[in-house]
């Protein structure tokens, strides 16, 4: 009978930081003997190895995958599993599998049998969600808004009547250089008394999350959060 390897989801820090502030022990001395990982990209990927001491750069073999990754390409990046060679997972920051294009690699491994084992890491969206104070019962995330204007505004004010119907808090990303527009679409479409998470730089030194009722975030100068990644969330 074929044994595969196993397929380690390896959480990566947020941003520039001291890496055994936010992984356990455990996950630095596993990397270290793992040969083979699937990465965004092959330049972050390098300086996480780095940052847990990898013995030997040289050694470690990268297939890199993106948005565009073809699925018969996915596949094939599973072959040293099938081989019965661990391999780990990584995103260029946080968790892999969460806003992350890893997910379609870990719904393979899944339907070839193959062992998936998450590690316990930063996750900016789940850490965003247990800092706001929303209902942690009820609540989605929604990846990145419409870019085009109209539909952002439909989008804000349908995710507004999700929280006031449903009672579910919800939560959202923006490629960094947007932040500051969307921030003030919603300042411009929002209830006054809805509640809004800005969450900037989660584990890093610059760390800011901060929530407000539109109504005060209206009349106090905005975080300092252009270019910086960001999770925003509403509630009521």
């Amino acid at each position: 009978m074929q044994t595969f390897g196993v397929l380690y989801l390896l959480p990566v820090g947020l941003g520039e930081c001291n890496i055994e502030h936010v992984l356990p022990k455990r996950n630095i001395e596993l990397v270290k003997k793992l040969t083979f990982f699937i990465a965004e990209n092959a330049k972050e990927a390098r300086a996480f190895l780095k940052q847990c001491q990898y013995s030997e750069m040289s050694k470690a073999q990268l297939s890199l995958i993106n948005q565009h990754t073809k699925t018969d390409e996915l596949t094939s990046f599973l072959a040293p599993l099938l081989q019965g060679n661990d391999m780990g997972l990584m995103s260029d920051a946080g968790c892999p599998g969460i806003a992350d294009p890893g997910a379609e690699i870990i719904k393979i491994a899944h339907k070839k049998g193959i062992k998936v084992v998450p590690l316990v890491g930063p996750s900016s969206i789940v850490l965003s969600i247990m800092a706001s104070g929303f209902n942690g019962q009820n609540f989605a995330f929604n990846g990145y808004l419409p870019i085009e204007k109209l539909e952002k505004h439909k989008k804000i004010k349908e995710l507004e009547q999700c929280c006031i119907k449903n009672k579910q808090a919800q939560f959202f990303i923006e490629t960094p250089y947007r932040n500051v527009t969307l921030f003030e679409d919603l300042l411009k479409i929002l209830q006054p008394n809805t509640l809004l998470l800005v969450a900037t730089n989660i584990t890093l030194e610059q760390e800011s999350i901060l929530v407000k009722p539109i109504s005060v975030w209206k009349k106090i100068n905005p975080p300092d959060f252009i270019k910086q990644p960001t999770v925003f969330g509403i509630y009521q």
